[in-house]
């Protein structure tokens, strides 16, 4: 048995392939090569031309901009099953952001050619491709709507419960987040610092706990009404 087909449990969960028949969707990754990239890998740099579409099977790989001043702003964390960056962009499209492996990473690859085609064969999955980009819009929006309208306890509610939908793990009967307090910090406008009191904070109230690299949810529901905080 290929790789590829002992992947396809966890490519028929990925909205990618939702509503495709099992054998559409092993047919698709039969036309694609495996690929991994070590931690902090760089995957493809903003600007360069998209030549390849990749789908994440395993590890964390965060999307990236930078400022005028070289700050490093987080768009968004990709999760097995997951398109790392664009999806579904015509031939000579560059990337309007840049990626890089969180951890260890395995990735299918396919040409853009090929994913073109594949597209212009199956519409279901030229609809899911529509279909995941509109959400991607929606999260930045949201995230834009906190960072200008909310205070940090909140923002940064907001942030855990986003990314416990996103890339949390069912450990020993709480779930974990792979994420740095720095990462965290990125992705809501906030120092280090003020994430740090935050956490250090509900930790204590037994919402969480903090490790390296790592936040362990503890309380749902008490971190969900954060999120309602004016």
């Amino acid at each position: 048995m290929t790789e590829t087909t002992q992947q396809s449990p966890l490519l028929e969960m990925s909205g990618v392939f939702a509503d495709l028949p099992i054998s559409v969707c092993t047919d698709i990754i039969s036309m694609a090569r495996p690929r991994y990239y070590m931690c902090r890998q760089v995957i493809f740099f903003m600007g360069a031309t998209i030549k390849e579409t990749l789908l994440l099977t395993e590890g964390c790989a965060k999307i990236t901009q930078h400022s005028e001043n070289g700050t490093e702003v987080i768009l968004r964390l990709t999760a097995p099953g997951e398109v790392i960056g664009e999806l579904g962009m015509g031939p000579g499209s560059r990337h309007a952001s840049t990626a890089q492996a969180l951890q260890a990473c395995k990735v299918l690859v396919w040409s853009t050619e090929t994913f073109e085609t594949v597209l212009e064969r199956f519409p279901i999955l030229r609809r899911n491709a529509n279909r995941i980009l509109r959400q991607r819009l929606d999260e930045l929006e949201s995230r834009l709507s906190e960072v200008s309208t909310q205070m940090a306890s909140p923002r940064l509610a907001h942030a855990l419960v986003r990314l416990i939908d996103q890339i949390g793990q069912k450990v020993n009967g709480h779930v974990e987040i792979n994420v740095s307090q720095e990462a965290l910090a990125q992705m809501t406008a906030m120092t280090s610092f003020t994430v740090n009191r935050l956490l250090t904070d509900w930790e204590k109230q037994g919402l969480l706990k903090v490790r390296r690299k790592a936040i362990e949810i503890h309380s749902f529901l008490p971190l969900l009404s954060l999120c309602k905080v004016a």
